[in-house]
């Protein structure tokens, strides 16, 4: 019998007294008959990484590879559990209510919002609670979730039946032979990505009623387990709300929804409606703004990593001043501390997205001092030096009624930020890339991933960085989201959706190349491998039909704005 050679890696402090276990071992052996010895507890690990990449227990193994267990108390360890509590949501609904379909809404804090089709509000509560039964139910019985395939045209027959038309529709799109499923006892739904290899695993969730339809919540990253108390984010639900109405409008809903436009050759109609229809948001923002003109002096912008804020200001302040604003830009950049005066990580290192990085008496000074109508000279942060470059910047004065300002930067919706400026003063803007689009029925697309894929295109296109790069930079990007801009969001005064649904098509083109230079010998490999395999959902459409204007060109290039 043929064998392969594992390399099993154990966590330090083990007894093994060794940081690896080297095993001989049958071709095709499952990393689920070694569970008990990557040193950690059996219910504990949601899948293994195989030479980087993150695969299933009950994947066969059929390469000599170097084996590493995934806590389900890591980021990505949570992660799978969350879309393994979706499949686990998914397979409850099937028994319970065979005739309805549910489809997968956006994310709101630590829950999926979910809905029924024909969902009515007098419906939702007992629902919900016959839902959460039965997932219980199928958590204690402790059931194999395992990965398979099954024939392109079998799978097609599957989801068609099971009145899962936006998944027949997305197969209908590609061309594979075998379709990956995962199956658990006689129900199955496409594989998007790994899953825990049980349902014992899932008990820790809640479901709750909420709108139209019901949250299904789950612990936070980095949370040890616990489901916080629900915190409402009436602000983020609207926004989703509109733009999912407007994709029901516009009949785009699902990736292959948007891949037949594509291959019809109805595209560029669909980019002109879905740029036009952001420029109107953001119209009725500034008009938001306009009608506060009497008190308002400034206008913080904050959002995430690559939500466009940048873009939002620039594009914002011409909205402004059709309507008679003058609008000066601030950047919180350069109101950094020098380098020996900034606050340390756990590592040691500066920590730039700490608020205490920035210099807050010098800012809130210069704000009052031109809300009095006095001249201030802006000072310069250079980033290369870690220091203010001498004899600072431009000097500005705001012009009695008319000028405003528009500050950006990742700590404008924090109130500690500004504490000597009235509230009354300040208008705050929330911007994140939000996007609608579902992958299939069962099956959302993370905002972060829209999100990691545009910041992946502008660091090699602006900043000469590689996707390994930008990747493992990631993590720390998302902690500090968690920490320093999310908290804050249900403070804003408005938000502002940045995601074009027809963006990951065009990103796409740029992504691919950059991921496929990812070698299985890195780390990032794992994470490579995933976005590609999301990728392929999607038919490619090229850059040259976005327009010069739109946020997207933030990240790509050619776009009128400079930056």
């Amino acid at each position: 019998m043929e064998t392969i050679k594992l390399r099993l890696m154990i966590p330090p402090g083990q007894k093994t007294g060794s940081s690896a276990l080297e095993k001989i071992c049958p071709y095709g052996t499952r990393p689920n008959s070694l569970i008990g010895e990557f040193g950690f507890p059996e219910d504990e690990i949601a899948a293994v990484k195989v030479n980087n990449e993150i695969l299933p227990l009950s994947e066969e193994l059929k390469i000599n590879a170097v084996l590493e267990a995934v806590p389900l108390s890591s980021p990505e360890g949570m992660m799978i559990y969350r879309r393994s509590l979706a499949f686990l949501l998914a397979m409850a609904a099937k028994r319970l209510f065979p005739e309805e379909k549910l489809f997968v809404g956006h994310s709101l804090g630590n829950s999926y919002y979910y809905t029924f089709l024909s969902e009515s509000p007098g419906r939702v509560f007992k629902e919900t609670e016959e839902l959460k039964e039965a997932m219980l139910a199928l958590a204690a019985e402790n059931l194999p979730i395992a990965t398979g395939f099954m024939a392109y045209g079998e799978a097609l027959q599957l989801f068609r039946a099971g009145g899962q038309d936006d998944t027949a529709l997305l197969l209908e799109q590609r061309n594979e032979n075998a379709v990956r499923i995962n199956r658990c006892a006689s129900f199955a739904d496409l594989f998007v990505e790994p899953l825990v290899n049980r349902t014992g695993l899932l008990a820790k969730f809640d479901l709750r009623p909420y709108h139209q339809g019901f949250l299904l919540r789950f612990p936070a990253i980095g949370g040890g387990g616990k489901i916080d108390p629900f915190e409402d984010s009436p602000l983020i639900f609207s926004v989703y709300e509109e733009y999912k109405k407007w994709g029901r409008i516009v009949d785009v809903r699902s990736v292959g929804k948007l891949n037949r436009l594509v291959s019809q050759r109805n595209i560029r109609d669909y980019i002109r409606t879905a740029e036009a229809f952001q420029a109107r948001k953001l119209a009725e923002i500034a008009e938001q703004i306009y009608g506060q003109k009497e008190k308002v002096k400034a206008v913080f912008i904050a959002g995430p990593s690559s939500s466009g804020k940048t873009t939002t200001a620039k594009r914002l302040s011409i909205e402004l001043m059709v309507m008679g604003i003058k609008p000066i830009a601030i950047s919180l950049d350069d109101y950094y501390r020098e380098s020996g005066e900034s606050p340390l990580d756990e590592n040691g290192k500066p920590d730039l997205e700490a608020l205490e990085a920035l210099d807050i008496p010098l800012l809130n000074s210069q704000l009052l001092e031109l809300f009095a109508g006095r001249e201030v000279k802006l000072p310069v942060f250079d980033f290369k030096t870690g220091k203010r470059r001498e004899g600072g910047g431009r000097s500005i004065r705001m012009e009695e009624r008319r000028t405003m300002l528009i500050i950006e930067g990742i700590h404008g919706l924090n109130d500690a930020l500004t504490p000597q400026v009235e509230s009354s003063l300040k208008f705050k803007l929330y911007v994140s890339a939000l996007t609608q689009l579902n992958l299939d029925d069962h099956n959302r697309i993370p905002t972060g991933d829209n999100r990691l894929l545009r910041r992946l295109v502008r660091d090699h296109q602006f900043r000469g960085k590689d996707a390994v790069w930008t990747i493992g930079q990631w993590s720390s990007v998302q902690r500090g989201e968690r920490k320093h801009i999310f908290p804050f969001q249900n403070s804003a005064d408005a938000a502002f959706n940045s995601a074009l649904d027809y963006e990951l098509s065009v990103l796409k083109f740029y992504a691919e190349t950059l991921l496929r230079a990812v070698k299985p010998g890195q780390e990032a490999y794992g994470e490579a491998v995933r976005l590609l395999a999301f990728l392929e959902n999607f038919i490619p459409i090229p850059p040259q039909y976005v327009p010069n204007q739109s946020i997207l060109r933030e990240f790509i290039g050619d776009s009128e704005f400079k930056y």
